[in-house]
């Protein structure tokens, strides 16, 4: 495309030189400029993608259009269309991927299409780091305020999740007009160094007179600057009108006829057809092919290039993207395209579409003309809208929508289409389901319920169900259950009062408690089982194995997850389509009951058929489960990628409740993964909490927890513990009892460090019961960790060390790798502290070795802790001299006996600030104890830690 000289922006390019600069650093990885339109945000963008193409950068351009946002990923077809090799060229490019990024995949039979959005956003992260690898990548995307929802989606995962190697977006946009989820995704990453923000503002009046109007008389050029705001399209325009009319014509009453009106006029001397052509062009945008041109204006070749120079010599229309004409600016196709007749309108979009059918093009392509010119039903249009919705159903579920949503304006309001309406509503409740259309989705499917004649039972069926699950995603319990009840009230089949009773079930243990399920999920196994319905008995048979185990009855959760493994195991993947979720729950019983292999398995295959199958909506169970397996065997790499992407999901469902949850579990991740102290464990936990709002459910005191461990190991045990009790009550009876020990050690930990040694031995003491009640391994050795703390407050550092040993074997012997880790490193300086010295050094380093192995940034901060500290020239420790001068004086008291509350008194301190002083002179000395810490001071090489971490 022809661009104009740079007029100004200098000090703008020197900021986007220094992206290429540092493209190999990586930071930042995304430039957002902004500016209203006609302010040079598309000069700005061209001009820098030239410099980038001069220093060797592969660049790559593409825009959004105002008319086409319903064609998804659109900006990305738009700019991988001009690659001159094309991505299909790349072996390493799944050939899926290549297609949809190049603009063919919309095209492409059903069984061809990427059947999972987010593992499509993955895969162009990875697309965009292959053609990055050589020399560099700019991806620049013009006008993505009008971006379609699928480019939306994309870009925010692109923010969130910046390409490595040397890659940056580029996108420019109106601020004013950017939809709210893309300018949230944006400003949220300001703080960091992954975005720059370039604000585009007027240009002064010296450069608008030597860039643009050089040679105007400067009064008129101070007239023009001022009408036109220092915007560079409207100073351009006015200098237009300005040559066309007498030199005396007063700036500002051109300027009060308003930017239409200039551009407008810039039309007045084109011949009809020229006009025409023109019009044409405005409307059909990226479809303004030859064919499909001269179908739209009736005009010959010959004619149509005649038409085509007289547009370009006036400036009207450049050369773009594929060699395609275009209007100049956005700005002028809009006017021009509104200044079309409706009718002349819909002329262009028919023959558009007749013209796209005749030569093949996708029902993608086809739909956009159809929805605007056919306004009465067809049999060929409906089923061209059918094959478009079906065409993004899995990739763009919001286009999907908006193609249902047109299909159903079309049909006609007659009886004999009132089973293809209700069909159409279902499929349209699915896509909205999973695109954030929650709600919308909901009122559809009440619509079905209440319309569906006698003989739909299935499809009645079937909108119960599913609006039942749009009830549990928006947290409206009570509604999901009134609605199943209901339903289970009409004495359906015995087909479907199995899917409404394990739709029902469902909500155990989130909201509802489950022994108080049980009867409900015993008699929907037995139905199940009475039919043969292999798909409702192995659902039955994970829900109960995944409620047994949370309630801790350990014995009953396995025979129930050794029959339902047994049962899904031994069916191939295409009869499990509809057997994801309870995969799902399998999976998670399983790594309750510490069977991780097990979980892993099945939520690898839950994953494999859900992608395949488009099931959006289960991915973050199925994702959280391995994410949990991969924590307690020490992969915490892996961890936090599929802890990740189940926050991508949640985010796109539009769930508050499912997003509380999955960030509830990446808090854990993060906490698990990063050092200790993470900011970022503890803003996930913090917004997990905020979603729950005053929810007292499984899901609200998972959130509560993980805000306890966060700000446990960041140092502020008083949080801690009130997080904790918060979550579970003063005897934490509110929480999971097939977890609640490892809570208890937290609590015990949180309790020592706040001086209350008689809560820790109550908590510790609660550990032990519901351990041994258990009889689960890891449980087990949290309960012990716990006694093993109370003994080294004791002074009983042999003891401790015994039992740290003790749990650090329990956990070897059933594949906990991070708890045994966690175990060793703690037994490492207690060991010391009881003469073991060579037995501590072996633990240290296996506990070391097995976090390093695992990514265990958590633990390979326990174990910098719990190395012993070399001694100086004299012989003396040095840990002291981290401490700042006030820590050493709190320090000192504490050795001295003083409670905390004694030494605010004689420092003139508040509580809390003594409270937080002794944590740190904790977490430097590696101890949790006062009379640790005391003995450390005395005899420094006498005491080790029990630190989280």
């Amino acid at each position: 495309m022809g661009e104009s000289r740079l007029v100004g922006r200098m000090a703008e390019l020197r900021l986007l030189d220094t992206v290429v600069d540092r493209l190999d650093l990586e930071t930042p990885s995304f430039v957002d400029i902004t500016g209203e339109a006609g302010i040079g945000k598309t000069r700005l963008l061209a001009e820098f993608c030239l410099r980038a193409r001069r220093r060797g950068v592969t660049v790559l351009r593409g825009r959004a259009a105002e008319y086409e946002q319903h064609l998804p990923f659109h900006p990305f077809t738009d700019a991988f269309a001009a690659l001159d090799e094309g991505p299909t060229r790349d072996p390493d490019l799944p050939e899926v991927v290549a297609r949809v990024l190049a603009g063919a995949g919309a095209g492409a039979d059903r069984q061809s299409t990427v059947a999972d959005r987010f593992g499509l956003h993955r895969s162009v992260a990875h697309a965009l780091a292959l053609l990055g690898r050589n020399g560099g990548l700019v991806v620049a995307l013009d006008d993505v305020h009008w971006a379609d929802p699928a480019t939306v989606e994309l870009v925010d995962h692109l923010v969130r999740h910046p390409v490595p190697g040397p890659v940056a977006l580029v996108v420019a946009r109106r601020d004013r007009q950017t939809p709210a989820a893309l300018s949230a995704a944006l400003t949220r990453e300001l703080g960091t160094e992954a975005v720059l923000r370039i604000g585009l503002g007027p240009l002064a009046e010296q450069a608008c007179a030597e860039g643009i109007a050089p040679g105007l008389p400067r009064e008129h050029t101070a007239r023009l600057h001022a009408a036109a705001g220092g915007n560079p399209l409207y100073f351009l325009s006015l200098l237009h009108a300005h040559r066309e009319q007498a030199p005396e014509t007063d700036a500002s009453v051109t300027a009060a006829n308003g930017i239409d009106t200039l551009l407008l006029h810039e039309m007045a001397p084109l011949a009809p057809s020229q006009r025409r052509t023109l019009e044409a062009i405005a409307v059909l945008g990226d479809q303004t092919v030859p064919s499909v041109l001269r179908a739209a204006t009736g005009r010959n070749d010959d004619e149509l290039d005649d038409d085509l120079c007289a547009l370009a010599s006036r400036d009207l229309v450049r050369t773009g993207p594929g060699g395609r004409p275009a209007l100049r600016h956005p700005v002028l196709r809009t006017v021009v395209h509104e200044s079309v007749s409706t009718r002349r309108r819909t002329m262009i979009h028919h023959a558009a579409a007749v013209e796209l059918a005749r030569i093949g093009a996708s029902p993608v392509e086809q739909a956009q003309h159809i929805e605007r010119s056919v306004t009465t039903w067809t049999p060929q249009a409906h089923s061209v809208l059918k094959q478009a919705a079906e065409l993004t159903a899995s990739t763009a579920p919001t286009s999907c929508a908006h193609w249902l949503r047109t299909a159903l304006r079309l049909l006609p309001d007659a009886p004999q289409h009132d089973r293809e309406r209700r069909d159409l509503m279902l499929r349209r409740a699915r896509a909205l389901g999973i695109s954030g259309g929650l709600r919308e989705a909901r009122s559809l499917l009440h619509e079905v319920i209440s319309t569906a004649g006698p003989d739909e039972t299935g499809v009645r069926t079937s909108a119960v169900v599913l609006c039942a699950r749009v009830e549990r995603y928006l947290g409206h319990y009570a509604e999901a259950a009134a609605l199943l009840h209901r339903e289970m009230n009409r004495q359906p089949a015995p087909s479907d009062r199995v899917a409404i009773g394990l739709e029902l079930s469902s909500s155990a243990p989130h909201n509802a408690s489950y022994p108080g399920m049980r009867s409900e999920v015993t008699r929907t196994l037995a139905d199940a089982r009475s039919l043969g319905d292999e798909h409702g008995e192995a659902g039955a048979l994970a829900i109960a194995a995944f409620g047994e185990a949370y309630e801790g009855r350990v014995g009953v959760a396995n025979g129930y997850a050794t029959q339902a493994a047994r049962l899904l195991d031994g069916l191939p993947d295409g009869d499990l389509t509809a057997l994801c979720e309870p995969l799902g729950r399998l999976g998670w019983s399983e790594a309750f009951l510490g069977r991780y292999a097990d979980a892993e398995r099945h939520a690898d295959r839950g994953l494999r058929i859900a992608r395949a199958t488009g099931q959006v909506y289960v991915l973050p169970l199925l994702l959280l489960c391995k994410a949990h397996v991969r924590i307690q065997v020490c992969r915490l790499r892996s961890a936090m990628d599929l802890a990740d992407e189940a926050e991508d999901i949640a985010r796109g469902i539009g769930s508050s409740e499912l997003l509380a949850f999955v960030l509830a579990n990446k808090a854990q991740v993060r906490i698990a993964g990063s050092a200790p102290g993470d900011p970022e464990a503890l803003t996930a936990a913090e917004e997990a909490v905020r979603l729950m709002g005053p929810n007292t459910n499984w899901r609200a005191a998972m959130a509560w927890c993980m805000l306890g461990y966060a700000a446990l190991t960041g140092g502020d045990p008083h949080r801690a513990r009130a997080a904790l009790l918060r979550a579970g009550g003063d005897d934490l009876g509110g929480l999971q009892p097939s977890m609640r020990p490892l809570f208890f050690e937290l609590l015990v930990t949180a309790s020592l460090l706040l001086g209350d040694a008689a809560s820790a031995a109550q908590w510790a003491e609660r550990a032990h019961e519901d351990a041994e009640r258990l009889g689960l391994p890891v449980q087990r050795a949290s309960a012990i960790r716990s006694a093993a703390q109370l003994a080294l407050h004791d002074g009983d550092p042999g003891r401790a060390a015994n039992l740290l040993a003790q749990a650090a074997s329990l956990c070897a012997r059933s594949g906990a790798v991070f708890w045994e880790a966690r175990s060793l490193l703690l037994a490492a300086p207690t060991m010391t502290a009881a003469g073991m010295e060579t037995r501590a050094a072996a633990m240290w380093d296996e506990g070391h070795r097995l976090a390093a192995a695992g990514d265990a940034g958590l633990l390979l901060g326990l174990a910098a802790l719990t190395r012993p500290p070399a001694p100086d020239a004299t012989g003396a420790m040095t840990w002291p001299a981290t401490l700042t001068p006030r820590e050493r004086e709190i320090a000192g008291l504490v050795a001295e006996g003083l409670t905390n509350q004694a030494i605010a008194s004689r420092l003139y301190l508040s509580h809390r600030t003594v409270e937080t002083h002794v944590s740190r002179v904790f977490r430097k000395a590696g101890v949790t104890t006062r009379t640790a810490l005391a003995a450390l001071m005395a005899h420094p090489r006498s005491v080790g830690s029990t630190s989280p971490g």
